[in-house]
């Protein structure tokens, strides 16, 4: 046992795989601790958030101000509120009422607002423009006035005698707060999905529940298919024949309409991720059940066998004792695969709808069907979908190279 350890951690692709797959269950383990709470909690009143640190304005200006002479402080602010497809439609406009425009450069921000400033007019109507895009532009005229008439910002209160507004402070374009001070900050590393909710908060649970339909399914159909490939390769015969006659069957139709159909069947309410889970199990043992089986034939007739067989021990005693040590790596490389297999099986019926009930733990699937029903892959909300990508794709690639190190151990043919 310890001589095949000591193989299994000497092979590049095994320990490659095993601590990613390490390095993710822990994430699984300890994010939780760091952010307890319910990963479902809609903790914005909005969609898609960006990814960042949001700071409660009501908090910031209650805050001690410091002043800061930042060099590059008014071109940020301007290029927050102006943006490139901005420019390009301001030289559109310019260009549709006749402004000679071939000579500015529209990275040069100071001359593009002078010529936009000095020829705006609201009441300028160019041929062809719609009243859509008009509207736009009007839109856009009013966030650029509001830089180029940006004034302090007072803050007051209402008095409480005559109810009159009395100042209070003063904000100017100079103040700023240190973070650290404002009692009231969230860290989102992901932003929020379609609900407000924190995405990474949501994928870390995604995940270990992903995770857990993966073993889960993972450990019937392996059971199911060494179960029945153990039967079928030894005794053979009439036993052989109705097991890969039914093996056949599934064969030929494909194991996920079968998945599919049974998970239509069950309504949604009861579709919770261990049912999913034993679903998915259920059709997922064919190409195990084949492989054992084949691998029982080559093993049934060897000389300590037949000995056991003379020597009257139990048909399950031969299997378990006899056979099952010579198979027990290829079952293990079976169950790898089969776990990473459910994994993507999950996902692919959640995005069809018929993953688990969306009320009680998120998937990676529920997260993919989430994003692509409010269209999160249109309107650039990257953060919603790509981290559930890649975490599936971590996931099944650890455990595929683990698996393919396993194989290059025990396989003689694959053996340096």
């Amino acid at each position: 046992m310890k001589h095949t350890l000591r193989q299994i951690f000497h092979s590049p692709k095994f320990v490659t795989g095993f601590v990613i797959f390490s390095f993710l269950l822990i994430l699984m383990l300890i994010y939780p601790l760091i952010s307890p709470g319910n990963p479902l909690e809609m903790v914005g009143l909005g969609t898609f958030f960006k990814p960042g640190v949001y700071v409660n304005v009501y908090d910031s200006v209650n805050t001690e101000l410091h002043t800061l002479k930042l060099e590059d402080a008014a071109q940020k602010r301007i290029d927050s509120v102006l943006s490139d497809e901005d420019r390009v439609a301001m030289v559109n406009w310019l260009t549709a009422i006749g402004i000679d425009v071939e000579d500015i450069d529209i990275s040069d921000t100071g001359a593009l607002l002078e010529l936009w400033w000095g020829n705006y007019d609201r009441s300028i109507r160019p041929e062809g423009m719609t009243k859509a895009l008009r509207n736009y532009y009007e839109r856009l005229n009013n966030r650029l006035n509001s830089i180029k008439n940006s004034d302090d910002i007072i803050i007051a209160e209402t008095g409480e005698e005559d109810g009159e507004l009395i100042k209070t402070a003063t904000i100017t374009d100079t103040d700023y707060v240190n973070v650290g001070d404002v009692a009231n900050v969230k860290f989102l590393p992901l932003g929020t999905d379609n609900f407000g909710r924190d995405v990474l908060k949501q994928l870390v649970a995604a995940a270990k529940t992903s995770l857990m339909i993966g073993i889960i399914a993972g450990c019937i159909a392996t059971f199911i298919g060494l179960t029945l490939g153990l039967l079928a390769g030894y005794i053979g015969g009439v036993v052989d024949d109705i097991i890969m006659f039914f093996t056949n069957i599934f064969t030929v139709i494909p194991s996920f309409v079968i998945l599919i159909l049974i998970s239509y069947s069950i309504s949604q309410d009861n579709r919770g991720a261990t049912t999913v889970a034993i679903v998915i199990g259920c059709t997922a043992w064919i190409w195990t059940a084949r492989s054992v089986r084949s691998q029982v034939i080559s093993l049934r007739n060897r000389d300590h066998v037949n000995l056991s067989r003379l020597s009257g021990h139990s048909l399950i005693k031969i299997l378990l004792r006899d056979i099952l040590p010579y198979i027990a790596s290829y079952v293990v490389m079976a169950l790898i695969l089969q776990i990473s297999s459910a994994i993507l099986a999950e996902a692919q019926l959640s995005l069809l709808g018929l993953g688990p009930k969306t009320t009680e733990v998120p998937t990676l699937g529920l997260m993919m069907n989430w994003a692509m029903l409010y269209s999160a892959h249109l309107n650039g909300s990257w953060w919603a979908y790509f981290p559930v990508i890649f975490t599936i794709a971590l996931i099944s690639f650890s455990l595929n190279l683990m698996n393919t190190g396993l194989d290059q151990i025990f396989n003689p043919t694959l053996r340096d």
